[in-house]
């Protein structure tokens, strides 16, 4: 059994609240003399003391760990963003518990309940079409809360988004420009804010050069179901409109089922217009002249974990809400 504070103190003969100081970092700011921190510190060494982490949580009513909660884990872009959260929590000392609600409202609604029941500190959460309600309690019990990559605009809430209208502009643009007069945008959960963004940037891409708009250039598909939906998609718009000369998609898993979906099918994706909202690694070699818009995953991380953190430390009761739409890189 490791030793506790209590040991040591017994050990060395000096209060257990100067080694509790000491070993916290404060030994200075307690003028605690160098010898006696030395002393504490080389002891503890030697010992192989451990922190208590429940006792310390317990006494400070914090845990010092934040949750992740995003819809897929497994999704190369959620992944990324896991990955800097982690990175950045760490280096300000906190640690992170991920979880993956699946897309699924209610699994949604018990994991922010189990970490909240779990004392976490806080969270970030890319939530569900569905989450309004529990973001709600969240705002009303003033439980700090970060959402990134969606959002919902009539609750004011701290977030972290991509400017959604803007790149969808400007990828579309990029397409018209090079000719192409009937370009389908391709999307999926139409219902999520965000997507009605990023179609709101395609379609003022399309009034603006006076190009053809139709609802048969339109396709949503099932986010659950997208491998095989993606087929009903596409080969209802190549029945409806077979000159189709361009294709938009919102999300970088829709632009990969679309290739495999051109590829299997033998069509030439150097004389189709492509563009994409993010990117996977494939994508360079299966379709180099495909138009990309590179996502700031780094940020996304970096600038929650930031907001969040100095959300949970500061002790100003004004909780004026940050609202940061990034721009992205294509």
């Amino acid at each position: 059994m490791g030793k506790s504070l209590k040991d040591i103190a017994e050990a060395l003969k000096v209060s257990k609240t100067t080694v509790s100081w000491v070993l916290s970092g404060r030994g200075d700011e307690q003028k605690i003399s160098s010898a006696t921190q030395k002393k504490i510190i080389d002891y503890a060494k030697q010992v192989k003391y451990r922190p208590n982490y429940l006792a310390k949580s317990l006494s400070s009513g914090k845990t010092k760990t934040i949750g992740l909660v995003v819809p897929f884990i497994g999704d190369t872009f959620y992944a990324q963003v896991a990955m800097e959260v982690e990175l950045v929590a760490e280096q300000l000392g906190y640690t992170v518990t991920f979880c993956s609600s699946e897309s699924n409202p209610v699994r949604e609604n018990n994991i922010i309940q189990m970490l909240r029941s779990k004392n976490i500190d806080g969270l970030i959460i890319a939530p569900t079409n569905y989450a309004k309600g529990e973001l709600e309690n969240l705002i009303q019990e003033k439980y700090p809360f970060v959402l990134i990559d969606r959002f919902f605009p009539e609750l004011n809430t701290n977030y972290i988004i991509i400017d959604n209208i803007g790149c969808s502009y400007n990828l579309v643009n990029k397409l018209i420009n090079e000719g192409r007069k009937k370009v389908a945008i391709i999307t999926t959960a139409s219902a999520l804010f965000t997507m009605s963004l990023r179609y709101e940037g395609y379609k003022t891409a399309l009034i603006e050069h006076d190009c053809f708009i139709s609802p048969h250039l339109y396709g949503e598909v099932s986010r659950n179901e997208y491998e095989l939906d993606i087929i009903r998609v596409l080969d209802t718009i190549f029945d409806a409109v077979p000159d189709v000369d361009g294709f938009y998609f919102t999300t970088h898993y829709l632009g990969m089922e679309g290739l495999r979906y051109f590829y299997k099918r033998n069509i030439d994706v150097s004389k189709i217009g492509l563009a994409c909202l993010h990117s996977t690694p494939s994508f360079e070699l299966l379709a180099p002249n495909m138009h990309i818009a590179y996502l700031p995953i780094k940020e996304i991380g970096r600038e929650s974990v930031r907001v969040l953190i100095e959300k949970l430390e500061t002790t100003d009761n004004e909780d004026e809400k940050v609202k940061l739409v990034l721009p992205v890189c294509d």
